[in-house]
């Protein structure tokens, strides 16, 4: 059986509807950064979900090649994640997505390294037609935050983080979110088969101790 990053690292992936606090250790992801509404369907947003996929999957299905990755076991690729941010402020202002400045990420197995990435989005500018360029192997530590699942419409999302920032300060943190540590989305469900209000992700904020 494939493994699967959500069912192996449920207190990553499947949080409850209660907020909690987690230490995230460093994981490797594909990355794409832009800026701009991500439901311009003609926006960079669109691209970058193309890139992140098809570079994704083309690790995933490289057992199917001649190339071998050292360490390789099949597994289901990870759910697409977002890091999100907006000039002149800490926390998302959802009545200006155009402002919307953004890193688009999936994660990586260990197993694979830069030289693996590098051959994979090779690979699709080859095979998919897609240009990679924009495409980075990025290594993220989050450290110390507070997640919760969110379920409903992502415009929704902040009465969900009024609850995470009460907890986090009900427990000693104060949110510490910064260029480096932006507001984390993790998404659970695919949108455009979903019902807004069916819709499952994990919103993820970095704390600090209060001083």
């Amino acid at each position: 059986m494939a493994f699967d990053f959500k069912k192996e690292y449920k207190e990553f992936y499947l949080p409850g509807n209660k907020p909690v606090i987690v230490t995230i250790p460093a994981m490797n992801f594909i990355a794409v950064s832009g800026k701009g509404d991500p439901n311009d369907g003609d926006g960079q947003y669109k691209r970058a979900l193309e890139i992140l996929y098809g570079v994704a999957y083309t690790i995933k299905m490289s057992k199917m090649t001649d190339y071998r990755i050292d360490g390789y076991f099949d597994y289901v690729v990870p759910p697409l994640e977002g890091l999100w941010r907006q000039e002149g402020t800490s926390g998302i202002d959802y009545r200006r997505k155009s402002d919307l400045i953004w890193t688009s990420m999936i994660r990586l197995p260990d197993f694979v390294t830069k030289a693996d990435f590098e051959w994979a989005a090779e690979q699709a500018e080859k095979k998919k037609k897609l240009n990679c360029s924009e495409a980075v192997f990025m290594t993220y530590e989050e450290g110390i935050c507070v997640q919760c699942m969110h379920i409903g419409p992502y415009d929704d999302e902040p009465a969900t983080v009024a609850l995470m920032d009460s907890f986090a300060e009900s427990s000693g943190y104060v949110t510490d979110i910064t260029l480096k540590r932006p507001h984390h989305e993790i998404y659970l469900s695919d949108p455009r088969k979903t019902a807004p209000e069916k819709l499952k992700t994990v919103i993820r904020h970095p704390v600090k101790k209060m001083d």
